[in-house]
């Protein structure tokens, strides 16, 4: 790390603390960070701002910036060592500020969960980002940590010199957030931009050398070995976790990921197909998007006791050289509460860890891997074996 770095008045700062989900980051971060941490959130109104400092207990400092205003978050950016956002869509709000980190040799972490965004960040930042030594590390909420850790976690109790099948089936018992259901919505209805900047990416980015990491799909079916009926999911997750295996060795020479939800009965996974085929046709009508929009706002969400009762689980089955492995990852409320506390960790663990050496655009797994593991076992996120 450079002195430039260490010279930095804060630690982390924290974009979108006037927010649910950015609140309870904010919490999280005031009970768990160490005594020492030098922190601040940022936003654009000064008095919500100084209304969650307040009750933080006022050891926080506010800074005041306008995520469209680029002046005032390159200031924001060179006064600190990290930035995590909880402000989206990302595709809307959330250019400049990554700009800013990357010129600004600044990490960066956010909760996107949009592919349009996170490949249009590579393309117009990632070498901007290698040459200042900054870690853009995008999906750092349940959009991707369990399955890019949960792969992680898996593929090193399988042989690193055979090829590597992996499935990833996800349950979840909670409510979706507001700022993910905007954010998968807005991508529905830009499924041509999101596939014209996959491109561009495919055509811009090196890939690695006697390796291939690919994630693939599939047709719903009953899995032999878990006993779930499998939806496939197309979701950020599963090239999040393909991106992990391109960039680590320990995945294999040839690595496939596919990406699953998973229901105890057939007729929930029929469904779970209808419902999401119907988001993606209503999302191409503009008033109908905007009503369902409308019927989940962003900045709010459950009660701290409907929270309690959520939870989720990821289960993992990798096969290699003959070799079987099964794994779990698991824990408690998926879209805000267990989000939090993975952006907050993330956050401690680019700032404070012995984390790999990377720059540029890079995964959770690339950035953080082992050390990020350790904080969120510790932090209450099980990973096990089955």
């Amino acid at each position: 790390m450079s002195d430039d770095h260490l010279d930095r008045p804060f630690d982390i700062v924290l974009f979108g603390a006037t927010g649910f989900t950015g609140g309870l980051t904010a919490d999280y971060l005031a009970a768990h960070a160490p005594a020492d941490l030098r922190w601040a959130i940022a936003g654009r109104n000064a008095d919500k701002l100084e209304a969650v400092r307040q009750r933080l207990g006022g050891d926080v400092e506010v800074l005041v910036a306008d995520a469209t205003d680029p002046a005032a978050l390159a200031d924001v950016a060179r006064r600190t060592r990290v930035v995590a956002t909880t402000i989206g869509p990302y595709v809307e709000h959330g250019g400049p500020l990554v700009a800013a980190c990357a010129e600004a040799g600044t990490d960066y972490l956010d909760l996107t969960g949009e592919p349009e965004f996170v490949d249009r960040t590579f393309l117009a930042h990632h070498q901007t980002a290698v040459r200042t030594g900054a870690r853009l590390v995008h999906a750092c909420g349940f959009d991707s940590i369990p399955y890019d850790l949960g792969a992680f976690f898996t593929v090193q109790q399988l042989p690193s010199d055979q090829p590597i099948t992996l499935r990833g089936v996800v349950r979840a018992g909670g409510a979706v957030s507001g700022g993910t259901f905007h954010s998968a919505l807005q991508q529905f209805a830009r499924a041509k931009e999101m596939r014209t900047a996959y491109a561009a990416r495919r055509r811009a980015e090196v890939r690695p050398e006697g390796r291939s990491s690919r994630a693939v799909s599939g047709k719903p079916h009953r899995d032999p070995v878990l006993g779930y009926w499998l939806l496939p999911l197309s979701t950020i997750d599963p090239i999040i976790v393909a991106r992990s295996g391109a960039a680590l060795p320990a995945y294999g020479p040839k690595f496939r990921y596919s990406h699953w939800a998973g229901t105890k009965t057939l007729r929930y996974a029929a469904g779970g197909a209808a419902g999401v085929g119907l988001l993606t046709v209503a999302a191409q009508v503009k008033p109908l998007r905007e009503l369902l929009l409308s019927k989940v706002p962003q900045g709010s969400g459950p009660d701290e006791a409907k929270r309690e009762k959520s939870w989720f689980t990821v289960d993992f089955v990798g096969e290699a050289g003959g070799q079987t492995v099964r794994t779990r990852v698991s824990g408690g409320d998926p879209g805000y509460t267990e989000t939090a506390k993975m952006l907050s960790e993330a956050a401690l663990c680019l700032a404070f860890d012995d984390n790999p050496e990377t720059s540029g655009q890079v995964t959770p797994a690339q950035a953080m891997g082992d050390a990020l593991l350790a904080r969120l076992q510790k932090a209450g996120i099980t990973f096990e074996n089955r």
